[in-house]
């Protein structure tokens, strides 16, 4: 199965990266789900959660705000004003 290269940063820092098999995140417009194979994608961040799941099944949470979200060619990355895992 295909995964996803997801990096989770907040201005200051990296939050986390590694591989994953699906992303849950909420923009402006609503709660987006990204697979690999998803279609490029750009949107802005509303606070809240991200939840990334990994290829072993873990789910990694952390809370974000501020910023952004970019998919594309399976790699995503997260680019927050503020966060954190929680």
């Amino acid at each position: 199965m295909a995964s996803l290269q997801v990096s989770v940063v907040a201005a200051d820092r990296e939050v986390w990266s590694g591989a994953a098999k699906q992303v849950v995140a909420r923009t402006t417009v609503g709660e987006i789900g990204l697979l690999a194979g998803h279609e490029p994608v750009l949107g802005i961040l509303a606070s809240g959660q991200v939840r990334i799941t990994t290829p072993e099944g873990e789910v990694v949470t952390a809370n974000a705000e501020d910023g952004f979200l970019s998919l594309q060619n399976d790699v995503v990355t997260i680019v927050a004003g503020e966060a954190e895992l929680v």
